[in-house]
């Protein structure tokens, strides 16, 4: 570890099956007035709302609903969620679902308290809030994005079709509660998209200098194994509660910032599937497994030695007799492999965009990352599009 670093994190996680008793005493200090926010309704189906309702009533809350934040949240929904939450003048904005809903609640949280040309200040110019958000709490139903323990809030604008993040400490959850049992209900698809989701964000993190030992790199390994290890179990099994749990808190730990010291950090295969999914409303984490092969591909002989040690730390090939690029390219076809396996999606294709998708125009458009081992240039963002359909 050669790099000085700063480490925070503000959030409390409450972690379990019992998760959820905690709950009444956290909401003694958090105002009288609640903005409910959730999806499309699923938490009606699996109980959870009825849960969480009972608690919120029980403790005397006044609960106002924002319902229907989508897959890709949108800035018109952040202005809606922000005005009804000035309307009902909340107190706390309580997030139940997965990583959309948080950072829809997140956005809100700054849309509630602030007026004006928010997406320019926050999301294009990424300027540091000079308000007070309100306090976002969070109930995770979907491991994957790891928003429950982060300050990123990801959103499109459907108008300029562009899909960015804005980051500041002020909107990190104060709490999380998260209880594996909450994510049995979810269809194999969202698990596994959910699943690679995390996986990437830590590739996004170990695939970038520093190089040298540290701490970082071994606990990213650590991580990745143990994801690799519960997804088969978790696809046989949904309700396997160990499988569960060992994902939904690897996912919290990839973007807790644990992971981030003396490291660059890459984003790039991210910030391509950002822009893909402002031009198509796909499932994020299947659209980073259909990129990441092809991107690690054309980046692994600007970064040869991380990538050998991934195949060889993290998938177990054997470097006997090759070459260093021929077992770091065993290391990413392994990760094709299991992305097939696991029945995600290997293709764009498959992801349902369009033969006649005009990939130049979406490339044109994609942020071009500094963080990784080599900056891609424009027509390799596109290469690397052509080759993941």
């Amino acid at each position: 570890m050669n790099q000085d670093f700063t480490y925070f994190n503000p959030t409390q996680v409450f972690f379990g099956k019992d998760a959820m008793e905690s709950l009444p005493a956290i909401l003694e200090g958090c105002g009288e007035s609640i903005l409910l926010a959730y999806g499309g309704g699923s938490i009606k189906k699996n109980g959870i709302y009825d849960q969480v309702m009972e608690i919120l009533t029980r403790c005397g809350k006044q609960v106002t609903e924002f319902s229907g934040i989508m897959p890709n949240p949108t800035y018109a929904k952040v202005l809606e969620g922000g005005a009804l939450a000035r309307a009902c003048q909340a107190d706390l904005i309580l997030a139940v679902g997965g990583g959309s809903v948080i950072d829809c609640a997140k956005a809100v949280a700054l849309a509630a308290v602030e007026d004006g040309d928010l997406w320019t200040k926050y999301w294009i110019e990424k300027q540091a809030p000079d308000c007070d958000p309100i306090p976002v709490g969070a109930i995770l139903t979907m491991a994957g994005t790891g928003s429950e323990m982060d300050g990123d809030a990801v959103i499109t604008n459907e108008e300029t079709k562009v899909k960015t993040s804005c980051w500041d400490y002020a909107i990190y959850p104060r709490f999380a509660i998260l209880n594996p049992a909450f994510t049995y209900s979810l269809p194999e698809y969202q698990m596994a998209s959910g699943i690679f989701d995390s996986l990437s964000h830590i590739m996004e993190i170990y695939f970038s200098p520093e190089d040298g030992d540290n701490l970082s790199d071994d606990l990213a390994e650590a991580i990745m194994k143990s994801i690799i290890r519960n997804t088969p179990a978790a696809i046989q099994n949904p309700r396997d509660y160990t499988a569960r749990s060992n994902l939904m808190w690897a996912s919290s730990l990839a973007l807790s910032g644990l992971l981030s010291p003396s490291k660059t950090e890459d984003w790039e295969v991210h910030q391509i599937q950002h822009q893909l999914g402002a031009y198509y409303d796909c499932a994020h984490g299947m659209g980073l497994a259909a990129i990441s092969p092809a991107y690690y591909r054309l980046v692994c002989p600007y970064g040869l030695p991380k990538f050998k040690r991934f195949a060889v730390n993290v998938w177990g090939i054997d470097p006997a007799g090759k070459s260093d690029l021929e077992t770091a390219l065993e290391g990413i076809d392994a990760l094709a492999a299991y992305i097939r396996d696991s029945r995600m999606t290997a293709t764009l294709r498959e992801l349902g965009i369009p033969d006649d998708t005009q990939l130049a125009d979406i490339a044109a458009t994609c942020a071009r990352r500094r963080g990784g081992y080599h900056t891609l240039t424009q027509a390799e963002i596109l290469q690397v599009l052509r080759e993941s359909f």
